[in-house]
């Protein structure tokens, strides 16, 4: 009757509600969900009658899954019978409707913050099916009615986008809702539609985007609020500041390309299944008005496909009297923007002025080699590497003539050479050493004293993680210049967010592998999309740090549910273990499954 496994007849549940109601005590026997939806309904003052002004919510503007699903639900509405069907965003707004749900009139937001329990709320918090029937609801004017909703995850993310609900008199019995069926294909039904559509949308933006950039030296910028190509010559020219006036543009177009012109008499956003659509808009490109100092013009093209505005191509060209200069892109090692990046470069460029000894702290990957090169411009030093070879034989005595060594992880160097540098430092406290070291197991009193005397000039660089806004910069860095005439690399939003998520253990030194991976064996065209990035990456970070045995046990499982299209059951056969083991160690790594 619910999503429980075990659940009470409905006639006490009603007592116990009435109960509930009026303050009094209520049995042992009501299920602690459902008790914890009333409690959560009361907690967010939702009056059980529907008594007062019910809140309005905001109506989407835009709406690419009503797009989607309104064929699929046309389709179907004549199957339901004496059913209803729902289909709802994420915000459980209320898009579209058929059949009459009592109340519907006035329940235009299924949120729990408005209407208390229900089936719409509990799919899009579980994320999978789920049925609410009779007094399990909160309202009044749902006692009678039984409904089974099912959410509606992006094709390549997984991200919820809505439900589809079928609500119909109440059930009885303890069965599946009737409806669960054709629920659920209905949602198959709409992603299959979403994913076609994404397809097709990034299809037609890259053509667009192919035809406008005629050669290397055109600036062209193609966005769709997802996706994002800029071509090489538009890199200089496209700063921040132009890039979000331009997603302002592609919002505004793709919201006034979905909307009918003010004179049809359309009807609201909340539609039923036998309103009418209305003739798009005509496009056609303008010039768009760039903040103060943007140093260059943009004339925008809206990209339409089958009536609907997509997105948006640009022409990016510098004004006259500002063309900008070629100017050289920033060395890796000190592209970011970040506060603790920014921090330990300026650290490190500041103590790298005097020709002292410097010491580069930081996780494996992390950098320190790559800046410590920075910081010594064009001096060709000696490089010594303890990984290599932890007896190094370096000739000090070189040193205190003034050549530079670079020696890394120190964290390696065996006894005699610890012993070599403190000595040289006793005697040359002025020598140009720069050492990077990774923390790990604790040092020895020889190497701690090492560590004692470089302290003063020490700097740590911070992990990847401690500075996720540096991977959309650290990307373009990472990725093999493309083929002659190609597009360079460019990444979905939803890939992006993915990316700067992730904990990265290895640091950039990962990030460069994922990049320049994808860059050499992807086979397809466009954006990068989530569901190209490795397991680990595509799925999220784990609920918490986990040991390296647990990493690799994740990404083998993650990698096992992928090979067999997300079935539990057939991956668990594959690794060899029983499918409770599969679940309990998925809830360890992360809260969801």
């Amino acid at each position: 009757m619910t999503t429980l496994d075990h659940s009470p007849a409905l006639a006490p549940l009603r007592q116990a509600r009435e109960r509930f109601l009026s303050g009094r005590p209520l049995p042992d026997d009501v299920p602690d969900e459902v008790l914890a939806a009333w409690r959560r309904a009361r907690f967010f003052g939702v009056r059980h009658d529907l008594d007062g002004p019910v809140h309005e919510p905001e109506p989407p503007t835009d709406s690419a899954l009503l797009e989607a699903a309104r064929p699929v639900l046309e389709r179907i509405a004549p199957a339901l019978g004496h059913s209803a069907m729902l289909l709802t965003d994420e915000r459980l707004r209320l898009l579209w409707t058929t059949g009459e749900v009592p109340g519907d009139d006035r329940c235009r937001d299924l949120s729990e913050r408005e209407v208390g329990h229900n089936s719409a709320a509990l799919a899009l918090r579980t994320r999978r099916r789920a049925e609410v029937h009779g007094p399990e609801h909160f309202l009044d004017v749902w006692q009678d009615v039984s409904a089974v909703s099912v959410p509606l995850l992006a094709p390549d993310s997984g991200q919820v986008l809505g439900t589809v609900t079928v609500a119909s008199a109440l059930c009885a019995g303890c069965g599946p809702h009737p409806g669960a069926a054709l629920a659920e294909a209905t949602a198959t039904a709409v992603e299959a539609e979403l994913l076609a559509r994404s397809r097709t949308a990034e299809r037609v933006l890259l053509d667009a985007y192919t035809r406008a950039a005629h050669g290397p030296d055109r600036a062209i910028v193609a966005l769709d609020g997802r996706n994002r190509l800029v071509s090489e010559a538009a890199v200089r020219l496209a700063t921040p500041q132009v890039l979000a006036a331009l997603e302002r543009s592609s919002t505004s177009e793709r919201a006034s390309g979905a909307r009918p012109p003010h004179d049809t008499g359309c009807g609201p956003l909340v539609e039923r299944s036998h309103d009418a659509g209305c003739d798009p808009v005509r496009e056609q490109s303008y010039d768009l008005t760039l903040p103060d100092g943007a140093g260059c013009t943009a004339t925008i093209t809206p990209v339409r496909h089958e009536g609907r505005v997509l997105g948006i191509v640009a022409v990016l060209e510098a004004r006259a009297a500002e063309v900008p200069r070629p100017v050289p892109r920033p060395a890796l090692a000190l592209a970011g923007g970040s506060v603790p990046w920014r921090h330990a470069v300026a650290r490190a460029v500041e103590l790298a002025r005097v020709p002292e000894p410097l010491l580069l702290t930081g996780e494996r990957g992390s950098g320190k080699t790559a800046l410590a090169r920075e910081l010594l411009g064009g001096t060709v030093p000696l490089v010594a590497d303890a990984a290599e070879s932890p007896e190094l034989g370096v000739k000090y005595s070189e040193l205190a003539d003034g050549r530079p060594l670079l020696l890394r992880h120190a964290e390696r160097l065996a006894q005699p050479d610890v012993a070599a540098l403190n000595s040289l430092l006793d005697e040359h406290p002025d020598v140009r050493l720069l050492v990077t070291y990774t923390p790990g197991t604790p040092p020895g009193p020889c190497f701690q004293r090492l560590l004692d005397t470089l302290a003063p000039r020490s700097v740590t660089v911070p992990a990847l993680r401690e500075r996720p806004e540096d991977v959309r910069e650290l990307l373009p860095f990472l990725a093999p210049r493309p083929a002659p005439g190609q597009p360079p690399l460019t990444w979905t939003l939803d890939a992006l967010r993915a990316l700067e998520e992730h904990p990265w253990p290895g640091n950039v030194t990962e990030l460069a592998h994922v990049v320049r991976a994808l860059a050499e064996h992807r086979r397809v065209t466009g954006p990068v999309r989530r569901a190209e990035l490795p397991d680990p990456v595509r799925e999220g970070p784990a609920a918490r740090r986990l040991s390296p045995m647990e990493h690799a046990e994740r990404t083998a499982i993650l990698a096992a549910l992928r090979r067999h299209g997300g079935n539990k059951a057939r991956a668990a056969s594959a690794l060899g273990i029983g499918r409770a083991t599969l679940y309990r160690k998925l809830r360890g790594y992360r809260d969801v499954p």
